[in-house]
């Protein structure tokens, strides 16, 4: 088949793996960064644009887009899928798992394990808002912040309301959620394809930082979830409609509490501690469903 990851870095690891993997199951995977795609809109007749081609012969994508980028790298997706061709992550799952807000909200919906959760705007009743997730410490964290990025430990109220108003007072949205003890700075990322987890690892906070994020010098290793924390992985994903996506969970005495459903999960950190090649797993998958997007195409363009 031929594959096109789209990516902003050719040298970023999953996209070298992906790249590697999917040539060596005989693939042709071609890097495109997809903030230098031009959309093409006509009747009945979407195109890609490229360095001066026409991405029109591709089976199948699979879009490694960045958060800052989701406005254009969706609607580059969506072009693709306009086109007929297969994707590893749909445009609107990939948009819908970027507002933390309302993936929240879907996940809530369906009965999944979360962390009390308030999202208010701009109010100046900053105790009740503490009290009712329980209580200082509470985790702060902006809507728009990845990797860790954005995420406050306030260890007391009176830390609490100075973060919250110095946030308002900058006009970011944020979110206030109830800070999970029992978890020891400890998180759980499962990796999930098809429906299924393929690796699952428990990803350390370092000494004296309670972000668990690899990114932020946290350690990982390989762990063995529970049938409850499988189900609520398998589950999270699907509710958010995303075929290939990290399920990032935190133990609790009350189950998996899922804390984000991510898109574009990366792929050195679980396949260093689980020693799975998740990549393949990824191929598997389009193995499998692009062939019968494929039919489709042939079948419509007759």
């Amino acid at each position: 088949m031929n594959i096109a990851i789209l990516s902003r870095n050719a040298k970023l690891y999953s996209t070298r793996r992906l790249k590697q993997a999917g040539e060596e199951r005989g693939h042709k995977v071609e890097i495109i960064d997809h903030m230098k795609c031009v959309l093409f809109i006509e009747k009945k007749n979407p195109v890609v644009l490229y360095q001066g081609r026409r991405l029109d012969y591709f089976d199948a994508i699979i879009p490694r887009i960045g958060s800052s980028v989701t406005f254009y790298g969706a609607a580059v997706v969506r072009q693709f899928e306009m086109m007929k061709v297969f994707t590893s992550a749909e445009s609107q799952a990939l948009i819908r798992s970027r507002d933390k807000l309302r993936s929240l909200q879907i996940l809530s919906r369906a009965g999944l394990g979360l962390p009390k959760t308030i999202f208010m705007d701009y109010s100046r009743e900053t105790e009740g808002i503490i009290e009712a997730v329980g209580g200082a410490p509470v985790v702060i964290k902006l809507l728009e912040g990845t990797q860790g990025l954005g995420v406050v430990l306030a260890e007391n109220k009176k830390a609490a309301k100075s973060v919250i108003e110095a946030f308002h007072g900058l006009h970011a949205r944020i979110i206030v959620q109830e800070f999970i003890k029992e978890a020891k700075g400890a998180d759980i990322r499962a990796f999930v394809v098809n429906g299924e987890v393929v690796g699952a690892m428990r990803r350390q906070a370092k000494e004296g930082e309670f972000r668990s994020n690899l990114h932020r010098g946290g350690s990982a290793s390989v762990v063995k979830l529970t049938k409850a924390e499988n189900h609520a992985a398998i589950s999270a994903a699907k509710k958010m409609g995303l075929h290939v996506a990290g399920v990032d969970m935190l133990p609790s005495h009350r189950g998996p509490l899922i804390l984000e459903v991510n898109s574009s999960p990366g792929l050195e950190g679980i396949e260093g501690a689980t020693k799975v090649d998740i990549a393949a797993k990824i191929y598997q998958y389009l193995e499998k469903n692009a062939g019968k997007s494929r039919i489709q195409k042939d079948i419509v363009n007759a």
